[in-house]
């Protein structure tokens, strides 16, 4: 059963978002791993759409926070408003208490509205006031960013980046067939946002299921665990690598690599699924040397370096319990 809901969902929303494949399962792999995913793309290539299309395709609750230079951490977390008849402070709850937040354009807050979202990512809580308030399960950050945009936007600091557990990127359309493909649809749709006709396939109990399910049942062999280890102490170690992953990093690459194979349909994780989200889940926590990174070294070029370097273990090895 959970097998055929999974894929009744990445079929749902490829229904509406014409991409690779590949992407829409890691954006649930990352969703059923807990974690929350920074989507960094030119604009014009869906990354709002694709947010809108799953959280309505998981029947999920969501909000949508779309962020401004002049956004205040109130604005997001809520708070208290002092109310004249009971002679008492009323707390007023702001749009991060929902299942899926929508957090567009993130990088146009200033700072001290970005770090209040710290709390809430890490430790699912917020506090109004001296009050700590739970954020009730399931709960994660879909954000969206413009990397190319500099005037009026404030770059992420490293704190709130790891805290994203992957980072994705939609990308162009493969080819000129899916590009006309997306003209197609438009046309059939007759409407520029076709996200309130997307049907529930899921709901928060069944989310939630599945979610138990990646932590419990999903198997990890030992050799797996060693390849894991090796791919995040070399890049620590590598010397164009200013400040590699830490220990969450690790733990990110092992959540995000369980949920890939339950997504594919299997109870154990093999090195390939390991090695497609390396970069997603890794690259984002590698601070590259300031003369490297002036010419034109990337995170992602040292991670992709780094996997190639290390050999992964047989598949033949890694399904025996």
């Amino acid at each position: 059963m959970s097998r055929n809901g999974v894929e009744q969902v990445l079929d749902t929303v490829a229904r509406y978002f014409v991409g690779q494949r590949k992407t829409l399962e890691k954006v649930l792999a990352g969703a059923l791993a807990n974690g929350h995913i920074l989507f960094e793309d030119y604009p014009g290539l869906g990354k709002t759409l694709l947010v809108k299309v799953f959280s309505r395709a998981l029947g999920l609750d969501a909000r949508r926070i779309q962020f401004t230079p002049d956004m205040l951490p109130a604005d997001i977390m809520g708070s208290k408003i002092w109310n004249p008849t009971t002679r008492t402070f009323d707390l007023f709850k702001g749009p991060i208490f929902t299942s899926v937040v929508l957090a567009d354009e993130i990088n146009r807050a200033p700072p001290k509205t970005q770090s209040a979202l710290l709390e809430a990512m890490e430790e699912r809580q917020v506090t109004i006031e001296g009050e700590t308030i739970r954020i009730p399960a399931p709960f994660f950050v879909l954000a969206t960013q413009n990397p190319i945009e500099q005037e009026g936007t404030y770059p992420l600091p490293e704190a709130q980046m790891d805290r994203f557990l992957m980072r994705l990127a939609t990308g162009y359309p493969t080819d000129a067939a899916a590009e006309k493909e997306i003209l197609r649809r438009r046309i059939a749709w007759q409407a520029e946002d076709p996200t309130q006709t997307v049907p529930a396939v899921c709901d928060a109990k069944t989310f939630r299921a599945w979610q138990h399910t990646v932590e419990r049942d999903v198997f990890v062999h030992e050799s797996l665990l060693d390849y894991m280890t090796s791919l995040v102490r070399r890049l620590r170690e590598h010397p164009k690598v200013e400040v590699g992953p830490s220990p969450r990093g690790a733990l990110a690459l092992l959540r995000v690599s369980r949920a890939l194979a339950f997504v594919r349909g299997r109870a154990y994780v093999i090195p390939d699924d390991v090695a497609e989200v390396v970069v997603d889940v890794l690259a984002h926590r590698t601070i590259i040397e300031v003369d490297q990174a002036l010419e034109g070294v990337t995170g992602e070029q040292v991670v992709i370096e780094v996997l190639r370097s290390i050999t992964p273990p047989a598949r033949q090895v890694v399904v025996a319990r």
